[in-house]
């Protein structure tokens, strides 16, 4: 589903990168949700990047401090080039995409030519009457 969805973002040549977890919610999870979704997209999948630090889970923060919570939190992998790459970033859920700009920022830093992010949910606010 998220393959025929997606669709329009996964066109050309591009790499999938899922956004990663720190090693230590890696191991407690036992797997990287972002991952398992990168995987079966049918594309060159590369763990491009890594968590430098851990952080606070996103869920439990007020909108305004996610991005605090992330910022600094993603480098390049090691013996990793993104140079002139259409990048395909991957994770589960988009909230306020703090999480998600954290880790464009850091491969257009590293020369991605284009960065888009598919996520398999999306968090939509109530419209106030």
């Amino acid at each position: 589903m998220l393959r025929r969805h997606g669709s329009d973002l996964l066109q050309g040549e591009m790499i999938i990168v899922p956004v990663p977890l720190h090693r230590s919610r890696r191991r407690a999870r036992g797997f990287n949700q972002a991952a398992e979704l990168a995987r079966h997209l049918g594309c060159p999948v590369y763990h491009a990047l890594r968590r430098v630090r851990a952080t606070p889970s996103q869920t439990d923060l007020p909108a305004g401090r996610r991005h605090a919570n992330v910022r600094g939190a993603f480098a390049l992998a090691r013996r990793t080039s993104v140079r002139g790459k259409c990048v395909v970033l991957v994770d589960d859920v988009s909230t306020t995409g703090a999480t998600l700009e954290a880790c464009a920022r850091v491969l257009r830093e590293a020369g991605a030519r284009d960065v888009r992010a598919l996520t398999a949910a999306r968090v939509a606010t109530r419209l106030q009457r």
